[in-house]
């Protein structure tokens, strides 16, 4: 089993949605988060005056998934995040030890 941790840029959150809804993952948890990287923040412009936004609203998707699905869903979210620009995101798989069920007491693939 694995845990997806993908941050992907706010605007294409529906495009992944959509995306990884067509090949059957329609549960995962989303985290609004931000970041500092390539692009070293944002600039905004309010009334006139230029404005240092140092952080980058992104958002992650944390997917469990059997490790038989991993790759296509790594594959499904590449394709519907990526803009080819700075700043479109990563994605990390990571090993899952162990999963339960809270309201059934199902473990690990069973609990997926």
């Amino acid at each position: 089993m694995k845990k997806i941790e993908a941050i992907i840029r706010s605007s294409k959150f529906e495009e992944v949605r959509n995306a990884l809804a067509a090949i059957g993952v329609n549960f995962f948890t989303i985290i609004d988060v931000k970041g500092y990287g390539l692009q070293k923040g944002q600039k905004m412009m309010y009334r006139g005056s230029i404005y240092d936004k140092n952080f980058i609203a992104r958002i992650q998707l944390d997917i469990l998934a059997e490790n038989a699905k991993v790759d296509e869903i790594v594959k499904t979210i590449v394709h519907s995040a990526r803009t080819g620009d700075i700043g479109d995101g990563k994605i990390t798989v990571l090993d899952v030890a162990h999963i339960t069920r809270i309201r059934t007491g199902e473990t690990d693939e069973s609990a997926i």
